[in-house]
This record gives C-alpha cells, sequence and structure tokens, in this order.
C-alpha cells in the first residue's frame, strides 16, 4: 500500500492535511472550545453533505462492474448512516432541524463536485472524489485522540472518526482507487479539489462563529 495511487495521493495533499489540522475549527473540536453556534451550523451543514454522499455512494454501486464492488459501497453507505446518526444526535440535544437546512456555498460547491463526478465518471474517479473526506477525517480523528481521547462536549466526534471501523471504511474506499481510477491525472486532480472543498467546508463554519460574535 505504501506505493499505492491511493496513498500518493493521500502524500500529495499532506499540506492541506496540515492545514485542515491546524485550523481553528478542528482545534475548537480538539480542546473543546468551539463556540455552540459553529458547531451546530456545521452540524446541519455536514448532514446535508452527507446525504449527497450517501447518493453517490449508490450511484457508483449502480457502476460497479462486479458484485464485490457493488456490496461494498453498499457497506460505505451503512457507514454514512451511522454518521448520520451521530449528527441526529447532536442536533436533538442542540435544537438542530435537519429538514430545514440550507446549505451554504461551500457546502453546495462540494455536493454539486460529488454528484457531477458521480454522474459523469467510471468508480475510479468517483473514489478519488470521495476518499478525501473518508482519509481526512480519519486522520483529524486520530490526531485528536493521541495521546488519549479527551473529555468534553466533543470527544465523541473524536471518538467516531479515530475508531479503527472507521479507518477500514476508508481502506476499502481508497482500494477501490487503488483497484479503477486508470488515469492517475485525473485522480490527481479529483483528490485535490475535494481536500479544498474539506478545507473550504471547515472555513465557512469558524466564519459562522465570528458571525455569531459580532451580532453578540
Amino acid at each position: 500500500m505504501q506505493n499505492s495511487l491511493s496513498n500518493n495521493l493521500w502524500k500529495i495533499n499532506q499540506q492541506l492535511a496540515t492545514v485542515c489540522l491546524s485550523h481553528p475549527f478542528v482545534q475548537g473540536i480538539a480542546d473543546g472550545t468551539l463556540p455552540h453556534k459553529s458547531f451546530a451550523y456545521y452540524v446541519g451543514q455536514d448532514a446535508f453533505f452527507l446525504k449527497a454522499f450517501a447518493r453517490a455512494y449508490s450511484i457508483a454501486a449502480a457502476k460497479s462492474p462486479d458484485w464485490k464492488t457493488f456490496e461494498l459501497f453498499h457497506a460505505l453507505a451503512g457507514g454514512v448512516k451511522e454518521e448520520l446518526q451521530l449528527h441526529q444526535n447532536y442536533a436533538a440535544a442542540w435544537g438542530v432541524n435537519l429538514e430545514t437546512i440550507t446549505p451554504g456555498f461551500s457546502t453546495r460547491r462540494y455536493t454539486d463536485f460529488l454528484l457531477a463526478t458521480a454522474w459523469s465518471n467510471n468508480i475510479g474517479a468517483i473514489a478519488a472524489a470521495m476518499t478525501p473526506c473518508m482519509r481526512l477525517y480519519a486522520f483529524l480523528g486520530q490526531q485528536l485522540a493521541t495521546p488519549e481521547i479527551p473529555e468534553h462536549q466533543y470527544s465523541e466526534w473524536i471518538r467516531t472518526y479515530s475508531s479503527q471501523d472507521f479507518e477500514h471504511l476508508t481502506q476499502k474506499l481508497e482500494k477501490v482507487i487503488d483497484s479503477y481510477a486508470d488515469n492517475t491525472q485525473e485522480a490527481e486532480s479529483t483528490y485535490c479539489y475535494a481536500m479544498l472543498c474539506e478545507r473550504d467546508f471547515f472555513q465557512a463554519a469558524w466564519e459562522m462563529a465570528s458571525v455569531n460574535r459580532v451580532e453578540e
């Protein structure tokens, strides 16, 4: 796996991954100081995003060349359902109505990109668009859980994304890149664009916190 395409794509984007890790939104999750309004905004936007993510998995499943890959994408979609349940729990606790979320610009740009890629490309390219979200969150969760998971209001977020179950799902999606991505240049461009979308997603949630502070 060290010289695999998926691993090389991750290495190419290490700087962006580090930028995301050091982002004040992520660091606010790390130490539990992130304002509630910022995280509540993120929960709603991420729930909207995850629904599009699940749809992209379904499109990829329909394009799968064999039953094993078909089942893999459905298993990955099941992982999204578990993430959405986590968001439902947060929403219930903090009074967020996930059914009335209006996607922000960064959210819409990301979901439009994912679904356009899913409809117009093969499963290797689809996996290249979807893997950055999985690999980045696994990376963030594992980093924030080192040396141990802190106990505060965002501990469950860290626990979810640092888990071995989430790591295993990420590795399964990476194997799709390695098996089916037949255009390395396209995969690099797609992967990097998704990483930029991830960075902007965090930034949008953090800017929402800044707006709330000004209003208060």
